[in-house]
């Protein structure tokens, strides 16, 4: 009984970090609050392009990916910009890789909304 209550009063304060977190982001991020805004957008077209449960799967996948990705390209940003704000090549460089990998989550997301639209439509 004791393991479990120590796993509880672990995951309550993560969720209340999680939540804060999440509040922050949508707060300060608009980055993060247009990824968000798109990728509810897709949820719900989702539900009228996907014909079986795999492939709702598929398309809704990466749309959690991106917010995902956009909440470490934020992170990164955050931490880099608090360390100064003097320029620094590898300041500079971690926050494109971040930047890169949203750009790529987005690529994936078009790839996969554009392969399924198109298989339902002219396949």
């Amino acid at each position: 009984m004791k393991q479990q209550h120590n796993i509880v009063a672990r995951i309550i304060p993560a969720a209340k970090n999680s939540l804060r977190g999440t509040r922050d982001a949508w707060r300060h991020e608009a980055a993060f609050r247009t990824d968000v805004s798109i990728s509810l957008i897709l949820l719900i077209a989702s539900f009228w392009l996907a014909q079986t449960v795999i492939e709702w799967l598929i398309l809704t996948m990466p749309l959690f990916l991106l917010v995902i990705v956009e909440l470490l390209n934020s992170a990164v940003e955050n931490t880099v910009d608090r360390i100064g704000a003097e320029r620094h090549t590898l300041s500079g460089r971690a926050k494109d890789l971040a930047s890169a990998a949203v750009m790529f989550c987005l690529i994936l997301i078009a790839t996969v909304w554009l392969g399924i639209g198109w298989e339902r439509f002219y396949g």
